[in-house]
C-alpha cells in the first residue's frame, strides 16, 4: 500500500460515532484527502472521550459504534478512494474499570496464576499488587478501608469493583480484602508505591509487556486483520517509547503489515534523528510544526520577551525535570537506585538514588535505543557528572553495563523512564512555567530557541525529503496546547513584542489574574484565541495553573488560588474597559495573524512528508489544549463552503476563514490528482527589498510547483511593502499558473507585490490551469 497523499484526523468519541462519520467521508473526499485518520477504535474504558485507555484490543469500541459501522465506514472510505489510517495503543491498558478490562480483572483474580499474569509489567515479587484508589484524609487511607463491602464474588468500594480470588469470600471485607492478590490502598501511594510500571504519572493505566510475542499477537490481532483484509491502509502507533524495545516491536509489526504505511508517535529533540533502523514510514510531524510555524516568528522579538523571565530556559528545564522525578515519579526513580545499587552492592542506597535522578533528569532527548542513539546517553552521563562529580564513578558503571547490556533490566527500565520524565518535566510542566511566547512552547518544541530562520527549514525540509518522504506533518493535534491558527497570531506579538509587553502591563493591572507567574500565559492565550468564551478560558487557565505545580497542582489543590484564576475570564468580561481595549488590540494584529495562518499551512501541506489536517483547522480553529480541542466539528457549514469555492468563488481573507479552506483543497487536490509533481524539494528565494519576507520552495522533478508565502507581515508593511521585489521562477521562462487565486503569472520573473495581490500565499504550477 502506498503512503497517502494526505490524512484528515478525526477523534471519535461522544460528539462523533463511526455511524456519523459515515457522511463525512464524501465531504474528505471532496476536499482533496488522501486517508482518514482516526483516533483509537479499540474498546476503551466506559465513557472515554479520547480511546487511549484501551480495555480490549478484540473488538471495536461499541460507543463508537462497534465493528458493523467501522466496516461499514471502511468500505464506504474505500469506495470514495480514501484510505483508513488507525491510531494504535501498544504500550499501556485503561485499568480504572476492571471489570471492563478482561485481563486485568484476571489479574485481580488469579494473580501470578492468570494466563494474562505476563502481559502486564508487573513486578510480582514486591508482594500483592497495590491499586490507589481509596480516599485518604491524611490516614494513608486506612478509616477507607471500613467503606469496603463484598457482593457475591467481588469486592466493592463504592463505585469500584474488583474480584475475589476462588475460594476467599468468606468473613469481614477486611479480611476478605486481605486474602487477595491485590491491595486497595490511598490514591496518594500511587506516586511511590506501585507495583506495575504505568503510563507516565497515570495509575490508571498499566504498561503492557508487548516485548512479549504472546502479548503482541493479543494486542494487535484485531488490528492486522483489519490491515489484512483491506479496511485498514496504515497504522499510527501511539507511544512506542514505552516499550521494552521499540526497534524490536517495530520490526514485528512492519512484518505482520508490510503493505501498511506505518508512522509512529515519536517526539524528536531538534537535530534528533528518528533510529535509522526502524521499519516505519517516519513520525506523526511534530518536528515539522516546530520548523514551519517557527519561520513566521520573527527573531528580533526575544530579547524584550526574555528580559521578563525570572529564570533562564535551562534552569527552568532542569528544575522541572528534577520536580517530577521527586514528585510524581518517585516510583520509577527509586527503581532504577534500586537497579544501581544491585549493580553496586557498596555504594550507599542515597548515592544510588541521587545517581538515577541526576542521569533520568539530563537526557537531551525523551530516550535512547541502546545500541542505537549512544550518543543520547553518553551526553545524559556528561551532563550529570558535570552536575554531581563525587557520582562519576556510578554514571560510568551505570553507563557501561547499560551499553554492555542494552537489553539487560538496567538499561530498559532507565531508557522507558527518561521518556515520562522529559513529557511531564518539560511538556506538562516548564511549558506551562516559561512563558516567553507561548506559541513556541509546543510538542517537539524547545525552550531555548526562538524562531527558525528559512535556512533552517530549508535544510530540515530537503533532509526529511531525502530520508523520509512519507512522514507525517502535522500543524495542530489532539495534543497540541494551542492550535495552529492561535500559534499563527501570537506570533505576530513577536514583531511588536514592546507595544505587546506594555499593553499587557496595562490589562494586568486592572484586571489582574491573581496569580503573577501565570499572567503572561493568561493575557497571550486571551489574545491568541479571542474572542473566547470565559468557561473555555477558564478550564484552560484551570487546566495551566495544576500543570505549571508551583502553587497548586493535581494532588494539592490550592482552591482559593484556582477560584481566583478560574474567575478570571467573567471578571475580565465584566470590565469593559479593559476587553474592549483587548478587542482593539486583537484588530491591530489580525491580518497579519491570519497571513501567518495561511502562509503555515501552505507551507505544511506543500512540503515533504504526508501532510495532516486536524479536524476542522481547514477553517479557523481557535482551540486550546484538550479538551477544547475535542469540540463538535460542525462539517455541514465547511462543505457548504467548500461547493461554494467551487462554483469558482475566490473568498476575501476574513471572519469566515473561507480562505484557509482554499488554501487547503487547492493543496490537498493538487497532491491526490497530481502525485507526479511532488518528489524532489529545492529553496526558491525572492530577489528585492523585502526578500527576507518571503519563504518558499520548488516541488517536483522540474521543480513545476512553487509554493510561497509572506513571513512577518507586520515588519513588511512598516518597510512600505514589497516595493519591486521579484521572484525569479525555476527552469527560465515559462507558463505559470497561481492555482489559489486563480489567475495567471504574467511576467518573468514575476513581481511579488502583483503575485500576492489577492492573497499573502501563492500556489504555483507550470502551464495554463
Amino acid at each position: 500500500m502506498a503512503a497517502p497523499s494526505s490524512t484528515y484526523r478525526l477523534q471519535f468519541g461522544p460528539h462523533l460515532s463511526l455511524t456519523g462519520a459515515a457522511p463525512v467521508a464524501d465531504y474528505l473526499a471532496a476536499l482533496g484527502v488522501g486517508a482518514l485518520y482516526s483516533s483509537p477504535l479499540l474498546a476503551c474504558a466506559p465513557g472515554s472521550t479520547h480511546g487511549y485507555d484501551l480495555v480490549d484490543p478484540a473488538r471495536t469500541d461499541a460507543d463508537r459504534g462497534g465493528d458493523d459501522a467501522r466496516r461499514d465506514l471502511a468500505d464506504r472510505l474505500r469506495r470514495a478512494g480514501l484510505g483508513f489510517v488507525v491510531d494504535v495503543v501498544c504500550n499501556h491498558m485503561g485499568i480504572a474499570d476492571p471489570p471492563a478490562n478482561p485481563w486485568w480483572w484476571g489479574v485481580l483474580r488469579d494473580g501470578r496464576d492468570s494466563p494474562y499474569a505476563g502481559f502486564f509489567d508487573i513486578d510480582w515479587a514486591a508482594g500483592p499488587l497495590l491499586i490507589p484508589v481509596l480516599a485518604d484524609d491524611g490516614d494513608g487511607g486506612a478509616a477507607a478501608l471500613a467503606d469496603l463491602a463484598v457482593d457475591g464474588d467481588e469486592l466493592r468500594y463504592y463505585e469500584h469493583r474488583y474480584p475475589l480470588a476462588p475460594g476467599t469470600g468468606g468473613g469481614a471485607p477486611g479480611q476478605v480484602h486481605q486474602r487477595q492478590h491485590y491491595r486497595l490502598v490511598s490514591w496518594r501511594r500511587g506516586m511511590a508505591e506501585l507495583t506495575y510500571r504505568r503510563f507516565f504519572n497515570i495509575d490508571t493505566l498499566a504498561g503492557l509487556r508487548t516485548e512479549d510475542p504472546r502479548v503482541f499477537a493479543a494486542v494487535h490481532a484485531e488490528v492486522l486483520r483489519w490491515v489484512r483484509e483491506g479496511q485498514a491502509t496504515g497504522l499510527r502507533i501511539d507511544h512506542p517509547d514505552g516499550l521494552a524495545d521499540p526497534g524490536g516491536y517495530l520490526r514485528r509489526l512492519r512484518a505482520a503489515a508490510p503493505g501498511a504505511w506505518i508512522v509512529v508517535e515519536k517526539v524528536t529533540a531538534v537535530g534528533e534523528p528518528l533510529p535509522a533502523s526502524w521499519p516505519v514510514d517516519g513520525t506523526t510531524g511534530y518536528d515539522a510544526l516546530r520548523e514551519v510555524c517557527g519561520v513566521f516568528v520573527d527573531p528580533g522579538g526575544r530579547d524584550l520577551f526574555e528580559a521578563r523571565q525570572r529564570a533562564s530556559a535551562a534552569e527552568v528545564d532542569a528544575a522541572c525535570r528534577r520536580q517530577i522525578a521527586l514528585t510524581l515519579l518517585p516510583m520509577e526513580v527509586g527503581r532504577v537506585a534500586g537497579l544501581i545499587g544491585a549493580l553496586l552492592p557498596g555504594e550507599p542506597a542515597p548515592r544510588c538514588h541521587d545517581a538515577a535522578l541526576e542521569l533520568l533528569t539530563a537526557f537531551p532527548v525523551y530516550r535512547s535505543y541502546l545500541p542505537e542513539h549512544r550518543w543520547a546517553l553518553d551526553r545524559a552521563v556528561a551532563t550529570a557528572r558535570g552536575r554531581r562529580p563525587d557520582l562519576a564513578p556510578i554514571l560510568a558503571a551505570v553507563a557501561a553495563r547499560m551499553t554492555a547490556e542494552p537489553t539487560g533490566e538496567l538499561a530498559v527500565r532507565i531508557q522507558q523512564t527518561t521518556g515520562p520524565i522529559m513529557a511531564k518535566g518539560v511538556e506538562d510542566t516548564a511549558f506551562y512555567r516559561y512563558h516567553r511566547l507561548v506559541s513556541l512552547n509546543e510538542v517537539g518544541g524547545d525552550l531555548e530557541r526562538f524562531a527558525v530562520p528559512p535556512g533552517e527549514l530549508h535544510a530540515a525540509n530537503t533532509a526529511r525529503q531525502a530520508t523520509w518522504p512519507h512522514t507525517m506533518t502535522t500543524l495542530s493535534t489532539h495534543d497540541t496546547k494551542r492550535s495552529e491558527d492561535v500559534r499563527a497570531r501570537l506570533a505576530v506579538l513577536s514583531e511588536v513584542p514592546g507595544q505587546f509587553l506594555a499593553a499587557m502591563d496595562g490589562w494586568e493591572a486592572r484586571c489582574p489574574l491573581g496569580y503573577p507567574e501565570l499572567a503572561p500565559l493568561a493575557w497571550q492565550t486571551l489574545v491568541g484565541a479571542w474572542p473566547i468564551e470565559p468557561e473555555r478560558l477558564s478550564g484552560f487557565l484551570f487546566k495551566a495553573a495544576r500543570e505549571a505545580r508551583q502553587h497548586t497542582d493535581w494532588t494539592d489543590p490550592d482552591p482559593d488560588l484556582e477560584r481566583a484564576v478560574t474567575g478570571w475570564p467573567q471578571r475580565l468580561a465584566a470590565h469593559a474597559e479593559v476587553a474592549a481595549d483587548v478587542a482593539r488590540f486583537v484588530d491591530r494584529i489580525r491580518d497579519a495573524g491570519w497571513s501567518n495562518s495561511l502562509g503555515q499551512k501552505l507551507l505544511q501541506l506543500a512540503g515533504p512528508g504526508v501532510p495532516d489536517v486536524y479536524q476542522g483547522t481547514e477553517l479557523w480553529d481557535w482551540s486550546l489544549v484538550d479538551p477544547d480541542n475535542r469540540r463538535p466539528v460542525d462539517f455541514a457549514a465547511r462543505r457548504e463552503l467548500l461547493d461554494k469555492l467551487d462554483s469558482g468563488w475566490r473568498p476575501d481573507v476574513d471572519d469566515t476563514g473561507a480562505a484557509k479552506l482554499l488554501v487547503v483543497a487547492t493543496v490537498l487536490r493538487l497532491r491526490r490528482d497530481r502525485p507526479e509533481l511532488w518528489p524532489g524539494y529545492a529553496p526558491v528565494y525572492a530577489e528585492g527589498p523585502a526578500a527576507g519576507h518571503l519563504v518558499g520552495f520548488a516541488r517536483g522533478p522540474r521543480r513545476d510547483v512553487v509554493a510561497v508565502a509572506t513571513r512577518l507581515p507586520v515588519g513588511l508593511s512598516a518597510a512600505g511593502g514589497w516595493a519591486d521585489t521579484v521572484l525569479p521562477l525555476p527552469y527560465g521562462t515559462g507558463e505559470w499558473t497561481d492555482l489559489i487565486s486563480g489567475e495567471p503569472v504574467d511576467t518573468d520573473p514575476p513581481r511579488v507585490a502583483e503575485l500576492l495581490r489577492r492573497y499573502p500565499v501563492a500556489l504555483l504550477v507550470r502551464g495554463k490551469h
